[in-house]
């Protein structure tokens, strides 16, 4: 309760003032390569080739054209982005990533549950270890709070780098106690290659009993989490692991030796890739990107989110955008584990369904994901969700993909998880009970506290 009071001095930012100045200084796109980076004539050049093969005349452009303005990040090309739809698939990945590593394994983690997954994942972790990989570990010393030190203890003591992120005992940290900073990232690179990233933590609660099932069936994923990762392999994966490395050094891990974790990178497949991080001492590139990108969808933005409850600014765009035409969509939990979020997010219905923006509820056990597809050429995968505290406090972690063939499939994710949800109709929504709306005005004002 102390941290939830605490939290309400976190603030959103200015994303209108902050996309206004930068459009102001904008340039055309800056791509990078296995290669270094490419000139400006050749970064246009590149993406006209891209838009003239997959049709999309200027959409490409000018999501790539705004997503770097805003962003700062680089545009990187010559990377293959494999989508993963929930925590059997990525597990899957994940474990077979990890059997492939010969020099080092970097893991960051908001959870890591000392349950059978945990232990599966320290029993793969130690093994590596004693075949002479170096693994290192960051977990939150807050979403891993009810974690057991046993399992950290014992990747310890084979040799595993564990850091704990921010712990909570203030005698732990000494003068940088931080404990409304957390680290909510999800994160591992092997070798400097791969990178598997999203929404997953290390948890049973995405029922591990179906480990071995790449595609469980509709019952088995709405009996359990229901959730989103991306494996990345290409030049993209040096911007993954340049922000491990800073948490690292940050929390005061030991230093590594950067040519091993840094190797030379060729080039793997067709997708630009950018990588954003953000952090509470920064504003929140994630969530600015995302609104600018909003801003200037033209023909659908679709966006699932775990803990919708956005600033107004972000809710302004999605009217905005249903407004003139743009097919909006949002899926959110029909449930939630945590309590205020969900009359905070509903406090927004009545505007959003009124200006043309259409609402599914997930029918399943938890919605956790955390992604966006617009235009059919922008998507993004993460760890960031749409409330307070994951944009002003969070460290998080976003994967931005400019790809057609990439944003096919994360709209066909998008239409299979509809199936599985119900819309919610303003008609109806108008009759609901006295109670709920009360709840969803109060939540309203805890809102920057959530």
């Amino acid at each position: 309760m102390l941290m939830l009071c605490l939290g309400g001095c976190g603030t959103l930012p200015n994303t209108f003032e902050l996309m206004h100045e930068r459009s102001l200084c904008r340039q055309p796109s800056e791509v990078v390569t296995d290669q270094g980076p490419l000139s400006m004539s050749q970064s246009e050049a590149l993406i006209q080739r891209i838009e003239t093969r997959s049709g999309t005349n200027h959409k490409l452009a000018r999501q790539l054209s705004f997503a770097q303005a805003i962003s700062g990040s680089p545009l990187v090309t010559g990377n293959k982005v494999t989508l993963l739809e929930n925590g059997p698939a990525t597990y899957h990945a994940m474990f077979g990533a990890i059997e492939t590593a010969e020099y080092n394994i970097n893991l960051e983690t908001y959870i890591f549950d000392a349950d059978t997954m945990g232990d599966r994942f320290a029993d793969a972790l130690i093994a590596k270890q004693k075949q002479g990989v170096q693994v290192n570990v960051i977990y939150d010393g807050f979403g891993s709070l009810f974690s057991t030190d046993r399992i950290f203890d014992r990747m310890r003591a084979s040799g595993i780098n564990v850091i704990e992120f921010d712990p909570l005992n203030p005698l732990a940290t000494g003068f940088r106690w931080s404990p409304l900073h957390r680290d909510h990232r999800k994160l591992m690179i092997i070798d400097g290659r791969l990178a598997i990233t999203g929404g997953i933590n290390i948890s049973a609660v995405y029922s591990g009993r179906l480990l071995k099932m790449r595609k469980p069936s509709a019952a088995q994923i709405l009996q359990s989490w229901r959730d989103t990762d991306v494996q990345v392999e290409g030049p993209a994966v040096s911007e993954f692991q340049e922000l491990f490395i800073g948490n690292w050094l940050q929390q005061g891990g030991p230093q590594l030796d950067f040519a091993d974790y840094f190797p030379a990178l060729h080039n793997y497949g067709a997708e630009i890739v950018s990588v954003l991080g953000s952090a509470p001492e920064e504003f929140s590139t994630i969530y600015v990107t995302l609104i600018s990108a909003i801003r200037n969808a033209e023909s659908n933005v679709y966006i699932t989110d775990a803990y919708f409850a956005p600033g107004p600014q972000m809710i302004e765009s999605l009217e905005a955008a249903a407004r003139r035409g743009v097919d909006v969509r949002l899926l959110l939990p029909g449930k939630t584990n945590q309590s205020l979020i969900q009359p905070a997010a509903r406090a927004n219905f009545t505007a959003l369904l009124e200006s043309g923006v259409r609402i599914f509820l997930w029918d399943g056990e938890m919605l956790h994901a955390k992604t966006a597809t617009i235009d059919g050429v922008w998507s993004t995968v993460g760890s960031s969700n749409l409330d307070w505290w994951s944009i002003a406090r969070n460290d998080e972690i976003n994967t931005v993909v400019l790809s057609v063939r990439f944003a096919d499939q994360m709209n066909e994710m998008f239409m299979s998880d509809l199936q599985n949800a119900r819309e919610v109709r303003l008609a109806q929504w108008q009759e609901r009970p006295l109670f709920e709306r009360v709840k969803e005005t109060l939540a309203r004002f805890l809102q920057p506290m959530l």
